[in-house]
């Protein structure tokens, strides 16, 4: 069973979802606020988290920046605020995916389904024969392992990031635009908005080089080989 950790300060809201959520066969456990999320977080690690942006005693966005830290599990992020400011924090402090209240519960479904396919372990218990390294100046990607070293040092990726590398490394070279990233990385679950596109590879970048991934106005992004 997939072990769902919902942190809501709404009581009602709260209740709603985890009842729709264990009708669709998920184990659900709730928080009321940040730090009662985090306890339950470190108590026992989900499958995936669903946290709201205001919480009291320590906001969503402080609780997904904490987490982000020590986990690569998915994260979704809920909100009544639609100020793209609030969506960029929310995806920059390390969140996979972002959803405006009032949401449909089918809505949710797809979007939490969506994030753990995303994240799953897809590497093999034996590598295939054709996995390889793949090496870009001071970058390598493991494309068996999703690991990515730069200068010989493992970089700690979010799930949505090693996607992200894994797209550009196999085309090297070659523009992506953002509606192609949108189809491969999210499955257009975040609606189709490219600005999510920007603020992840914003935050690639910051990993693995400004110089390595290029920006081709009006077109999309190429990795450099």
């Amino acid at each position: 069973m997939t072990d769902v950790l919902l942190v809501e300060d709404d009581p009602l809201l709260r209740e709603a979802t985890q009842l729709s959520l264990e009708r669709y066969g998920y184990g659900v456990r709730t928080a009321s606020d940040g730090h009662a999320g985090l306890a339950l977080f470190h108590d026992r690690a989900p499958d995936v988290v669903v946290v709201d942006v205001m919480l009291p005693r320590l906001g969503g966005v402080s609780v997904v920046r904490r987490i982000r830290a020590v986990s690569r599990l998915p994260m979704l992020m809920i909100s009544a605020r639609t100020d793209p400011v609030d969506v960029i924090l929310g995806l920059e402090a390390g969140a996979d995916d972002y959803l405006t209240k009032p949401y449909d519960i089918p809505v949710l479904v797809a979007r939490i389904r969506a994030a753990l396919r995303r994240t799953a372990d897809t590497a093999p218990s034996e590598p295939p024969p054709h996995a390889t390294r793949l090496r870009f100046g001071d970058l390598t990607v493991d494309t068996a392992s999703m690991d990515v070293h730069r200068e010989g040092r493992l970089l700690e990726l979010t799930p949505t990031e090693r996607r992200l590398v894994l797209e550009f490394a196999a085309e090297p070279g070659v523009v992506l635009s953002r509606t192609v990233l949108l189809e491969r990385v999210w499955d257009y679950a975040c609606g189709g908005d490219a600005r999510v596109v920007d603020v992840h590879v914003k935050r690639l970048r910051a990993k693995i080089g400004r110089e390595r991934i290029v920006t081709v106005r009006g077109f999309g992004y190429k990795l450099v080989p």
